[in-house]
């Protein structure tokens, strides 16, 4: 029996790592080149013109602190309530000045629009949904979202589906209270916001909380990889490198939207199918987000296509999706350094439901509670209100 000789396929192995390697140390040292060289200009300009905001930093600085970036900035933002952070062929501007603030996000918003650097960067993952675009099409992902969520059909649909997944939340939270068992309260809430979030999105339950769709279970896991490792480019200067050669985190991000679109993509063919068996005039048609755009795409097929369907779903999950888990996670951090807090939120949410009766189960409690018994709860609403100005649902 004749054997293969194994060298060649070794030494072919060994000299696409050596290349790959050397091309990335290469460019490593291009990019210091043109940073410095950066700094040079930017500090003769300043010496012409004094108006640029004082140097924070490089790149590099976020890149050691990838893992505090939140620490690291608002640490700069003490010293500098405006101050830039230079890379190699542009400089970032960071503020906390609340009138920059307005007149970027208000007065002349037209003119602050992502670019064609973040558009880059996040278009494989989000595509031209509306985190990533600028002009028309962020134009009417806004007008339809905001004239969606004031419809009483999705606003209705939305509101039973939260109420359905808090009660599962709150089912797996007596139990660990009753069992006295540690529980990763954030994880949690992360699984259950992804279900909510993905049922008013797609009209579908993922059951991340229950673990029982393994389907379901794996994109929720490739989405929140996705998202990861796009924040990671913004502080890796040889991603593109990285995803011209299919190697390192780039590769593993491709395998990642791979996931994400099969999922997504099939959700879309089945709800397609869906709605094309349904009658003309059923509001079942019109409950989730993707069956209202679908059918805005019958009117437009040519510009809302099955894949900016899928844009606008994905960005209208992330916006969902973190923000809310995120606050309620500080919420719940703050509550536990503040128990006096935690016993007069208690106190006004056991005023506010004395109706229900001391032994109302988790089901009854949900039933009951109203918009009109929540809105009574100042103390609870304003504890969150201050929850979100020390920890912003999006920091940065």
């Amino acid at each position: 029996m004749e054997v293969e000789p194994q060298s060649n396929t070794s030494s072919i192995s060994h000299s696409q790592s050596l290349f790959s390697s050397l091309v990335l140390l290469l460019s490593f040292l291009i990019l210091n080149f043109l940073l410095i060289w950066n700094l040079t200009k930017l500090a003769i300009k300043r010496k012409k013109n004094n108006k640029y905001h004082p140097v924070a930093g490089t790149i590099f600085h976020h890149l050691v602190n990838f893992r505090r970036l939140h620490d690291f900035s608002t640490d700069q933002a003490h010293k500098h309530k405006t101050f830039r952070l230079l890379s190699p062929l542009r400089s970032e501007v960071y503020t906390t000045d609340p009138a920059i603030v307005e007149y970027i996000l208000k007065t002349n918003f037209s003119n602050y629009g992502k670019g064609e650097y973040n558009y880059c960067n996040m278009k494989d993952l989000l595509g031209d949904g509306i985190f990533a675009v600028d002009g028309a099409k962020w134009q009417h992902q806004r007008k339809v979202a905001s004239i969606d969520f004031s419809r009483r059909i999705l606003r209705d649909y939305s509101t039973k589906t939260f109420k359905d997944n808090v009660e599962k939340l709150a089912v797996l939270i007596s139990e660990a209270a009753i069992t006295n068992t540690r529980i990763d309260i954030q994880d949690l809430l992360m699984k259950s916001t992804m279900d909510s979030i993905f049922q008013v999105a797609f009209g579908v339950e993922l059951n991340c909380i229950t673990a029982s769709n393994r389907e379901g279970r794996e994109f929720a896991e490739a989405f929140d990889d996705a998202s990861n490792l796009i924040t990671w480019r913004y502080v890796d200067i040889s991603w593109k490198i990285k995803k011209l050669l299919n190697i390192g985190c780039e590769a593993v991000l491709k395998k990642k939207i791979r996931i994400v679109d099969k999922f997504i993509y099939k959700m879309i063919c089945s709800k397609i199918e869906q709605i094309s068996k349904l009658q003309h005039d059923s509001e079942l048609k019109r409950q989730d987000m993707l069956s209202r755009f679908l059918l805005e795409s019958e009117k437009d097929p040519v510009n809302i296509t099955p894949r900016y369907s899928r844009d606008i779903i994905l960005s209208f999950m992330i916006a969902g999706k973190d923000t809310t888990a995120i606050t309620l996670s500080w919420f719940i951090y703050m509550l536990c350094k503040n128990p006096h807090i935690e016993e007069k939120i208690a106190e006004e949410v056991m005023t506010a439901t004395k109706e229900f009766g001391e032994n109302a189960s988790i089901r009854e409690f949900s039933e009951k509670m109203t918009d009109e018994i929540i809105n009574s709860m100042h103390y609870l609403h304003a504890s969150l209100t201050e929850t979100l100005r020390l920890y912003p649902g999006i920091p940065l």
